[in-house]
Order: structure tokens, then sequence, then C-alpha cells
């Protein structure tokens, strides 16, 4: 009753009042609906992300068959084809040289000569024995020979026929014994004329008039260096990986320092057949003829190789290579999403790229620049290959 008697315009305005109640009680729930709705979403986004940044994004490169046999560079050491310190012989004291550092000289050729007075003295003594020896031994052999002749007529006894016979034999045992004592005094004498065992280039003289001369090899008392440099001979030493190919008969270039611009040709005329086990590489030696001596002994070389064209490598960029405790790494990307961490070997270093001898296979990929973090079982993604420039300028030609 009440309410059919209140006036009309405020039961407008109520009415008015619960309708924009009921319109700001659904705003409010729409606006409630909105934020939890958007926050939801927005965690899930963040989640999407924080997961996406969580792989790690990799470049990657796959290793390069290359042909071995283009040519391999090693060190070499230079060594005259024959060479031999001169030691003395015998004691006394330097009389004089006659050949100095740079001299060629030839075989048997008069290098020194040494002042021996002890030895001439033994020698002298040794000859007089030697003539006493044979005095008594041609008076024991008379004698001898007079008692045997008594002896058939039976003047004395067999006894002492046997006696003198006996000291003939031991006076001739004595001649021997002072002839051979002459001629090792002899051969001692003729050692102080130091002679050239060969032909060649006296490369020292560590002597010099006076010195004191004693015979043997002790350090530092050879007399002279003789080098024969008509040839030279070249050793280097070659990596197991390519010391089935280093045979006998592979050529190679030679380039020297003192001669640039210039190669000589050499070719491998022995192996050692064994790998050295504390390298693991293989001694290969070279010839090289040098008759006009434009080469030396003891210089260095750079011994490139020539090698079959049967062996064949990989090679890297050099900024895949991890260095760590284990060895050399690399980062391998399994089914294009997974890192394996593999050991290889390296050979060659080639500046921007190295040699892998062992530990990979062509289609593997590799990393490119991996982080020092990077494990075994890292979730990566391989990024796109950056699209080149003749692309590019391709693409641009080909757009309307």
């Amino acid at each position: 009753m009440v309410d059919q008697q209140e006036p009309q315009p405020r039961r407008e305005l109520r009415s008015r009042v619960k309708r924009y109640a009921l319109v700001a009680a659904l705003v409010a729930t729409a606006l409630a609906v909105w934020g939890i709705g958007s926050r939801i979403a927005a965690r899930e986004q963040l989640r999407r992300t924080t997961a996406a940044e969580a792989v790690l994004t990799v470049a990657t490169a796959k290793p390069v068959l290359s042909n071995a046999g283009n040519e391999l560079v090693l060190p070499g050491i230079v060594q005259a084809y024959t060479e031999s310190p001169i030691y003395a012989r015998t004691n006394g004291y330097l009389k004089v040289w006659y050949t100095d550092i740079g001299a060629r000289v030839h075989k048997g050729q008069l290098l020194a000569q040494i002042e021996t007075p002890e030895v001439d003295r033994e020698l002298a003594q040794a000859r007089a024995d030697l003539d006493t020896a044979e005095a008594n031994f041609a008076l024991s052999k008379i004698t001898n020979e007079r008692w045997q002749g008594l002896l058939k007529k039976q003047a004395v006894s067999k006894q002492d026929a046997d006696n003198r016979a006996g000291d003939a034999a031991a006076k001739a045992a004595m001649v021997e014994s002072a002839l051979q004592n002459v001629k090792r005094l002899s051969d001692l004498e003729s050692f102080k004329r130091v002679i050239a065992p060969f032909d060649g280039v006296v490369t020292a003289r560590n002597t010099d008039v006076g010195y004191l001369i004693n015979a043997g090899q002790a350090p530092g008392t050879e007399l002279f260096r003789l080098a024969d440099i008509h040839k030279l001979r070249i050793y280097a030493q070659v990596p197991e990986a390519y010391a089935a190919a280093a045979q006998t008969g592979v050529k190679a270039e030679l380039h020297f320092a003192e001669r640039p611009g210039k190669t000589y040709e050499a070719e491998a005329v022995r192996t050692s057949n064994a790998l050295d086990p504390s390298a693991r590489t293989l001694q290969v030696e070279l010839q090289l003829d040098n008759r006009e001596a434009r080469l030396f002994p003891g210089s260095y070389t750079e011994v490139h190789f020539k090698l079959p064209s049967s062996t064949e490598t990989l090679r890297l960029p050099a900024n895949t290579i991890l260095f760590r405790a284990q060895g050399l790494q690399v980062a391998v990307v399994e089914n294009r999403d997974t890192i394996e961490i593999k050991n290889v070997d390296q050979g060659r270093d080639f500046g921007k790229t190295v040699e892998i001898l062992n530990g990979l296979s062509p289609n593997d990929m590799v990393v490119i620049n991996p982080p020092d973090s990077i494990e075994t079982g890292t979730r990566v993604h391989i990024a796109p290959a950056p699209q080149s420039s003749a692309d590019q300028s391709g693409g641009a030609h080909a757009a309307p």
C-alpha cells in the first residue's frame, strides 16, 4: 500500500539507482575478470619467455674435409753428410797446426803435428830392448843347435838338451814381445801426425801451438771438427697421422731463411720405421746435393712434404675449440637441440682453422664460440644461418 502511495518520481529514481548499481557491479566484475585473466596470461607469457631465453642459441659449423696430401710443413734439422771430431791418440804438446776453420781438406791431409818426447824415448828404448832380445835369441839358438848335435852322439843327457831347446824358445818369444812393443810405440808416434779421415771442411779448431795434448775423448779435448758437406742430411719428425704416407721416395721442398724465395728439391731416403714413444713421431731423413756449398749444416729449414693425396683430414674454425683439463674438446649439437662434448686430436694450426685428426665426423654440427660453461646435455637452439650478401643482392634485384 505504501509503495503504491509512493510518488512516481521517487520510484523512478530508485529504479534508476538499482540499474546503475547493477551496471557498476557488472563492470566491476568484468574488470576483475579481465585483470585476473591478464595477470594469468602475463604470467604464462613470462614463463614461456623465460623458458625460451633459458635455451642457449648457438651458431654451428660443419668440419670441412680437406686433402692433407696437398702439403705438410715441418721444421727440419740440417746436418752434414758426415761429421766427426778429431781427437789425439798420443800425449804431448801441439807443435804446429796447418789448417784453420773453413779450410777444405782431403783425406790423408796433415792437419797438425804433436811433439811427443816421451813416446820418442820409449820407442828408442823399445828398439834397444828388441836388439837385446834378438842377440840373446841368436846365442840361445846356436847353443840349442850344438846341444842337439851332442845329443845325437849321446854326449849329453836328453834333459840338458831339452833345457837348451826351451831356453831358445823362450828367447824367441821375448823377441816377438819386444817386436810388438816397438810396433805399438811406432803407432803411437805416428799419431803425432793428425790427418784428415775424409774429404771435408774444418768447422772447428780447438787447439793452438804449445797446448798440452792428452789422448782420448774426454770432453773439450777434440782438436778439430771436420764435416763433409758435399751432401746434407735433413731430419724431420712426421706426426703419427702422416707416418704411413711418409715413405722412402716422398718428395719435398726445402725453404731456407738465408735463401729467401728459393726452393730446393729433396727426397726421403730412409725412415726410422718406428715412432718415438714420447712424441709419437716418425723420423724421416732426406738428402740434398750441396756440392757448391751454398747451404750450411746446422741451419734451420722448412720441409714442405708432398704427401700422397689419399690422406684426408677435417678442418674446423679455430674458435670452436675448447681448451680444458681433459684436453682439446668441441661442443657438438646432437638431434638439433642437445650438446655433446667430444675430445679431439689437433693436427696442424692454420691460424683461422685447425686440423682435426681424430674425434669428429664430417656431418657433426660443431658450436662456434662455445661458452666455457657448456656441458654435455645442455639444451640449445640453432641460430639460422646468416643470409649471404649475394643472396641479399639477388633478392633485391628480384623485387618489383
